[in-house]
């Protein structure tokens, strides 16, 4: 799996996270030849005088055996590991629909 972060350092917290993640799609792993995940810190516009508020959007590249991209919908959490959580959540549901 590669890992990228845009727009911050990334952290060993969200590197381990992502790994115990993608143990869980190893049951793929006949249909799957990679993974990339892309972390984003994006700054949302203040409103109404709010103060600027950061968001994390995490989201997986999935490369079946045929080469082919499957890209999984975006996820956006203040938590960097909520979003990533649900970045592989949703990888996990869109292959399990492909299978069947």
């Amino acid at each position: 799996m590669k890992i990228t972060y845009l727009g911050f350092a990334g952290s060993p917290a969200i590197e381990a996270e992502a790994g115990v993640r993608l143990v869980r799609l190893e049951r793929f792993r006949e249909f799957l030849s990679g993974c990339n995940l892309t972390v984003e810190a994006i700054r949302n516009s203040p409103l109404h005088g709010n103060p600027v508020d950061l968001l994390y959007d995490a989201r997986l590249d999935l490369i079946i055996r045929t080469n082919d991209l499957i890209t999984v919908e975006h996820c956006l959490n203040e938590n960097p590991g909520i979003a990533l959580r649900a970045a592989f959540d949703a990888a996990e549901r869109r292959l399990e629909q492909m299978l069947h």
